[in-house]
């Protein structure tokens, strides 16, 4: 082994660095995106909903997949657009958010069988799992942090019972889960923060 090959292990190592500080930074941007234009947020994610529903149908048409491959994709999608109906808000133990995670594993495991039945190219593959499976969840799972933030409605079910108002009681008093909270976690607790001099 020469010297040149063991730079390039430790070139690669560098650039995989790059590349996750990079993911993490684009990720971190799409997340404060989606928590300040919710309602876009709502209407893109909705647009993406029915593109994989008119890839399902061509696909019908066009490909040999499987009745339980087509089905399972568009069931997701339905469940997908259901979880919609309360954007921002997501309950992580509602029928539709459980059924889409059930789904999403079984449309991944039906693909698998697929795919190893039937030789395609990588790209085709790729793009099948890009944009039919990885897509939406993918955008649903950035716009967890959209509810972070959002005032309180008349209609949310829980009641407020302090004696401070509304929206302080809010804001201390629910648990901030999600993407955007898990970076300014991680920002607090790995970046140092620099102290500001007073003049």
């Amino acid at each position: 082994m020469t010297f040149l090959s063991l730079l390039s292990y430790f070139s690669l190592l560098v650039q995989i660095c790059f590349v996750t500080v990079s993911i993490a930074a684009g990720l971190y941007y799409l997340a404060e995106l989606v928590e300040e234009y919710t309602v876009m947020a709502k209407k893109v994610i909705t647009w993406m909903i029915m593109g994989s529903v008119l890839l399902y149908i061509i696909f019908i048409f066009t490909e040999r997949f499987t009745w339980t491959l087509i089905l399972c994709g568009l069931g997701a999608q339905a469940l997908h657009a259901a979880i919609l109906k309360n954007f921002p808000y997501v309950k992580f133990l509602s029928p539709c958010f459980l059924g889409a995670v059930i789904l999403l594993l079984a449309n991944h495991y039906l693909a698998f069988i697929y795919f190893q039945q039937q030789f395609h190219p990588f790209t085709e593959v790729m793009a099948y799992f890009t944009l039919c499976l990885w897509l939406v969840p993918f955008a649903l799972f950035v716009s967890l942090s959209a509810n972070d933030n959002v005032l309180p409605t008349s209609n949310e079910r829980t009641h407020l019972l302090s004696d401070n108002d509304v929206v302080t009681n809010y804001f201390s008093s629910r648990k901030k889960i999600g993407l955007l909270s898990l970076f300014n976690y991680a920002k607090e607790s790995l970046l140092p923060e620099r102290n500001k001099k007073a003049f």
